[in-house]
């Protein structure tokens, strides 16, 4: 039987993983943004955040700088505030 974990432990967890990636980069564009939203961030909008980072980094990165388009699945409103965070635009 699998426990639930808390949102607290969950926004904990995610806040670690968008820090430690192993590619520099996505350590600032996702940390950077973890370190300002994750404590105000809502549940579901939690849950798009750890798929996002199930992703891996070099899709990521391609995504955040427009070098590749970003798949529907993941083209999402928490996507564009990470975005908006940066200041990076994707138009």
């Amino acid at each position: 039987m699998t426990e639930a974990i808390s949102l607290d432990a969950r926004r904990k967890r995610a806040r670690f993983r968008s820090w430690h990636r192993g590619m520099k980069e996505m350590d600032m564009i996702l940390g950077g943004y973890a370190d300002a939203h994750i404590n105000d961030i809502s549940e579901s909008d939690l849950t798009i955040l750890e798929d996002l980072m199930d992703s891996l980094d070099r899709d990521l990165f391609k995504w955040f700088t427009g070098e590749g388009p970003v798949p529907d699945e993941f083209n999402t409103p928490v996507f564009h505030k990470i975005c908006a965070f940066h200041k990076i635009d994707l138009s």
